[in-house]
Formats: C-alpha cells, structure tokens, sequence
C-alpha cells in the first residue's frame, strides 16, 4: 500500500515559458490538484509550459491522461507543453505508451555530439531495452515491451471507468482506495466477470440500473471480508483483467 502526502507543484517564469517543477508522486487522487497547476500554468505562459518530471516518484495514465489533455488544449490557442525533464518512472510511461514524441521541446537544439544518439535512443535506453551479444535479448525485450505497450494502451481505455467504480465503492461504504480495488479484485474473480466490465455495471448502476443480484452479493461479501482481514499491503496493479 502506497501512503503519500501528495505531490509538490512549482512553478516560474522562464522567458516566454512557464515551468512547472512536479515532485513525489502522480496518481489518481492528485489528478484535480494536478489540472488546476498545469492549467494555471497554461493560462500564465505566452509560448509554452515546459515541465520538470524529473523528480516525480510515480505515475500512472490517470495523470498520463491529464497530460495529454493540458497538450491538446494548448495547442488549440497556440501554445505547447514539454516535458524539459523526466525521471526513469516518466520516462518508461512515455515511452511504453507511445506519447514520447508529443512532449519533446519543438526547437530541440542539435546533438553536439553525434556518437552520444538522439534524444529517443536515449529514451530507449533508459525504458531497458538491452541487446546481448547474439541478439536473443534484443528480441525477447522487444516482444516484452510490445506486451506491455498494448497492455497500458488497454489500460488508458478502461482505467477512468476502473477509477469511477473505485470511488463509488469508496463513497458507499466508506472504504480506503485500497479496499475498494480488492472489493473489485474479489468480486470480478467470484462472478467470473472482466474487471473492467464490472466497474462499467457498477457506474451504470449509479445512474438507476442496479447490477445483477449475484454482483450485489458478492460485492457485499467481499466487503466484509475486507472490513475483517487486515490489508495485504499489496497496493493496487494495473488492470489487466
């Protein structure tokens, strides 16, 4: 279980940019404090909002998603954001995901160094792609990271509604963040059910359409088994159910 005191936001000028200095750590719970900071941000610059990630612990796509909203706003009044600086936690979301090359600088100043590689070897290297002296590495990384790009793609699909069902359930009986995602773990695994799907059936069920009688049963099993186990500690994986 992961317990923080929320992420710290900075920002200052820097000619016609603004840059925003993000430290600890980027998940669910801080993305409304994160929007308000990068929009504000946004509204403050002339030219672009470059941001340092370099010391953020944790990220997830919920602030992924935050990201790429503040980019797509900024461009339709002409303005870019880029990430200037970005830890080995960024890096490798950016980089699994595909959206490396949305943030990079637009005037990128040229290598000095032609031997050092560019700006996304660079990214590659530090994601952990390793070739061994037969190549075999190189291949066995390769697959891995397209398993594990398409695995977070799927994720940036179902997580809001993952995350919606995740509050509901916290909201109703008054359960932490971690309760609540093993409530979900439980029930999907005891209805045989896609996690995802199940939080889709629970939102909608907010909106007037109760969810299966044996959904509501096991939700009310698992959470009373939660509210008598201690908590395991294991926090919360990504979806991929």
């Amino acid at each position: 279980m992961r317990i923080t005191s929320g992420p710290e936001f900075a920002l200052r000028p820097d000619g016609d940019r603004v840059v925003v200095a993000v430290r600890g750590e980027l998940d669910l719970e801080s993305t409304e404090q994160l929007e308000h900071t990068l929009r504000a941000a946004l509204a403050a610059t002339v030219g672009r909002v470059d941001l340092d990630l370099g010391e953020v612990t944790f990220c997830d796509c919920a602030a992924l998603n935050v990201l790429l909203s503040l980019r797509e706003r900024g461009l339709k009044c002409g303005k870019t954001v880029a990430v200037r600086s970005a830890g080995p936690v960024v890096e490798r979301l950016l980089t699994l995901t595909g959206t490396a090359d949305l943030f990079d600088e637009p005037l990128a100043e040229p290598d000095p160094d032609p031997a050092s590689g560019s700006h996304r070897a660079d990214r590659a290297d530090r994601a952990g792609s390793h070739s061994g002296p037969g190549g075999e590495d190189t291949v066995s990384s390769a697959q891995d990271a397209r398993v594990e790009v398409v695995q977070l793609r799927r994720a940036m699909q179902t997580r809001p509604v993952i995350d919606l069902a995740r509050g509901i359930l916290m909201a109703s009986f008054a359960l932490s963040a971690e309760d609540a995602w093993r409530v979900l773990v439980e029930t999907s695994q005891h209805t045989n059910t896609k996690l995802h799907h199940l939080a889709r059936d629970l939102v909608t069920a907010v909106q007037g359409e109760p969810p299966t009688e044996a959904v509501q049963e096991q939700v009310a099993a698992a959470v009373a088994r939660v509210r008598s186990e201690p908590s395991t500690g294991d926090g919360m994986p990504g979806e991929g159910q």
